[in-house]
């Protein structure tokens, strides 16, 4: 029987480590032994278990998922998988010889490929190779590069949103809008109404088509196909009332009434 994968997670933001530590108790192969929600927790976590790997994100208060690396023993050091929100730092990661670089939120087929990678890096490398910079093979880097550029295509055809006690991936097609509720993102389908592990709007905006999804008010970012009315308002301005069930009114700010205007001749 193949050995389990001890795996520890950290991240400072509780619903994506949740997620994450979920995909991963899914794998029959993976056990995670350990969570942390901060870097330095981080590295007091993975010197007393000593995981296989450990996924770190990359941005942690006071210390980041590069510096846990900096300030692991060499005899303790895992194989590493960043986890972030953003892409700008996968050359920095590839250059620490991390086994993989996940986009969040973090697609389970995608999850998949990193435990893959990590179970065949560990069958191939010595331990005292693990995270110290060794080059790896081209292939593998380049390997890495072209699925990181595939994850960023794919971010624009679905989303993970949390309904109930279930993480749910929709297509973005599917979304009417996505609205700033309680300092939290609620994202509406046809079907379904729950919210994005993503913390800001522009965040969410970033992953998905800029020419189909509109930012038309600093609280509210819509899909202008799924805009069933257009209604005027006081000082020229309009309200959308969407196509989800509710017929939800969303406010048009002045700016974007303009472009309103603009883009359907009104």
């Amino acid at each position: 029987m193949t050995a389990r994968l001890r795996v520890v997670v950290a991240d400072d933001e509780r619903p994506a480590r949740s997620f994450l530590v979920a995909l991963l108790r899914s794998f029959e192969d993976v056990a995670v032994v350990g969570e942390a929600a901060s870097g330095k927790e981080a590295v007091a976590m993975i010197e007393k278990e000593k995981p296989d790997l450990a996924f770190l994100d990359w941005q942690m208060p006071e210390l980041d998922g590069m510096g846990v690396v900096r300030q692991l023993r060499r005899q303790a050091m895992p194989l590493i998988a960043f986890v972030t929100a953003y892409d700008e730092y996968a050359v920095r990661a590839f250059e620490v010889n991390a086994v993989d670089y996940l986009l969040k939120p973090v697609d389970p087929s995608r999850l998949e490929v990193a435990v893959d990678r990590a179970r065949r890096r560990i069958s191939t490398d010595r331990p005292s190779d693990r995270g110290t910079g060794a080059a790896g093979s081209i292939n593998d880097q380049l390997e890495k590069i072209v699925q990181l550029v595939t994850e960023r295509q794919s971010r624009r055809e679905r989303l993970a949103i949390k309904v109930g006690e279930r993480f749910l991936l929709v297509q973005s097609e599917e979304i009417i809008y996505a609205s700033l509720v309680d300092e939290g993102i609620t994202v509406v389908t046809g079907q379904y109404a729950g919210t994005s592990n993503y913390r800001t709007l522009d965040e969410l905006q970033a992953r998905l088509d800029p020419s189909v999804f509109w930012r038309v008010h600093r609280s509210h970012l819509v899909n202008i196909n799924k805009i069933k009315e257009i209604v005027p308002w006081f000082s020229r301005n309009y309200i959308l009332r969407m196509k989800d069930a509710k017929a939800t009114e969303i406010p048009v700010s002045r700016t974007q009434t303009r472009r309103l205007r603009e883009y359907l001749k009104l």
